[in-house]
């Protein structure tokens, strides 16, 4: 307001001086304002442009990271997957001197539903985590098919390979782009078909915006049990021989819980799939169960030979279904003495 009082009586003096007429005066003024905001922005791009650098600087520092994680010479691609998975001797360890998995030995038939149990800190994320090479063995070798994974391409062996973690990671954009990085190349229909499939198709559709709705940065607007939905329409229209969950239901309200399990029943079918799981009632019908302690296999068979062996599996059922064992406890105890 100010400057603009200084220009009028400025302008006062030219016009009496430069002979100019009071309505150009007047339009001289009104264009004035109209150069404030560019030049404003022009202020402030400096600051823009410094930002920006930052950005680029970061991103050129993760381009520049050599990863630990890369193809062995000779490497080749595997097709046709059945999904047989082998560990042999196999010991791993983040830093040396202390191992978390010690001299595993399983094997894993193609199509069966492989349950990994067991306290926290057992090495049971870590097991999982050795097959899509997200970090190599210490010693010992992991086979599928029959195959060292070391001598399979990386993108090739994890392309056979769906992941669906406790955390699922969606990316700022919209819901049918994150659904998508399960296959890029898939069509609408595909996708829709992937969502139906993933129990999503109706929450999605009744978005303002449908499959066009954006979500943010790790899938802010959507609850957690709409992003584990997404994450297993990710995993339909990617369609991988071998599929892993870990912990997927274990944070989810027991609605949600309902949803996800009867469209993970569907997506279990004709694959090999591994779960790990805190709460035992979500694998108790899975083909085998794997008990682990301290990164050494303890137990091994299904849900009742485990209960029957009295080890450490029937006493983590007992730490869960406290008043279930003991209504059983009492019902045997009954029967003796009668």
């Amino acid at each position: 307001m100010l400057h603009t009082v200084h220009l009028d009586s400025a302008g006062g003096m030219t016009t009496r001086q430069a002979g100019l007429s009071p309505g150009e005066l007047t339009s001289f003024l009104l264009l004035i304002p109209q150069f404030q905001t560019p030049l404003t922005r022009f202020a402030d791009l400096n600051v823009v442009v410094q930002n920006s650098l930052a950005a680029m600087e970061r991103i050129f520092e993760i381009f520049d990271v050599v990863p630990d994680i890369v193809d062995r010479p000779g490497a080749g691609d595997i097709q046709s997957v059945r999904g047989r998975i082998e560990f042999r001797d196999v010991w791993f360890e983040y830093s040396p001197g202390s191992p978390i998995l010690k001299d595993v030995n399983l094997i894993i038939e193609p199509h069966s539903t492989v349950a990994l149990v067991g306290p926290s800190g057992a090495g049971k994320s870590s097991l999982v985590s050795l097959i899509p090479r997200f970090f190599d063995i210490s010693q010992g070798q992991i086979f599928l098919d029959g195959n060292d994974i070391r001598d399979i391409r990386v993108k090739s062996l994890r392309d056979q390979i769906g992941l669906i973690p406790q955390e699922v990671i969606l990316f700022s954009g919209t819901i049918e782009e994150n659904i998508l990085y399960g296959n890029p190349s898939a069509t609408q229909e595909q996708v829709r078909q992937a969502a139906q499939a993933a129990n999503a198709h109706d929450f999605i559709i009744a978005l303002p915006d449908g499959y066009e709705t954006l979500v943010g940065e790790k899938g802010t607007g959507l609850s957690g049990g709409q992003k584990q939905r997404i994450a297993i329409a990710r995993a339909f229209l990617k369609d991988p021989p071998i599929l892993i969950l870990d912990e997927a239901t274990s944070a989810l309200d027991s609605e949600s819980e309902n949803a996800i399990s009867k469209a993970l029943s569907q997506l279990l079918i004709g694959r090999t799939t591994l779960i790990i799981a805190h709460r035992l009632s979500t694998v108790m019908n899975a083909d085998r169960i794997i008990v682990l302690e301290e990164g050494h296999i303890r137990e091994t068979g299904t849900h009742g030979s485990l209960l029957e062996q009295d080890g450490l599996y029937r006493r983590l059922c007992e730490e869960q279904f406290k008043v279930l064992f003991a209504f059983d406890r009492h019902s045997e105890s009954s029967a003796q003495i009668a």
